[in-house]
């Protein structure tokens, strides 16, 4: 089981929920850095897109997708269903990003 489908969806077309596993999440916490907030600010003056911000926010959502996706093949899931992502501040400067959703054994639905 290398592969794991990952939906927000409730239910995935063309399969059935054999067995529901539980809760499964994954978090980081990332700070920003005097570096990238320099040019953060630089960028603010200006208008736009901070990209360097844009590029932290999608490590960070990737990586707390990548430690769910851990957890649920742990528990032997095959999909994470109702998946969502969550985001607060821990701290001036740093925030977690939170992926989360329910741990799911699937199968084809017969034809």
């Amino acid at each position: 089981m290398n592969e794991i489908i990952i939906t927000t969806l409730e239910d995935v077309p063309g399969y059935k929920v054999r067995k529901v596993l539980g809760i499964v999440s994954g978090s980081v916490v990332r700070a920003r850095n005097i570096g990238r907030d320099i040019i953060a600010a630089l960028r603010n003056i200006a208008g736009g897109e901070i990209v360097e911000y844009t590029e932290l926010l999608a490590q960070s959502r990737d990586e707390a997708v990548r430690r769910m996706v851990m957890k649920a093949k742990e528990l032997g899931a095959n999909a994470v269903v109702g998946m969502r992502f969550a985001s607060s501040n821990v701290m001036s400067g740093a925030a977690e990003i939170l992926a989360y959703g329910t741990a799911v054994i699937l199968e084809r639905e017969s034809d």
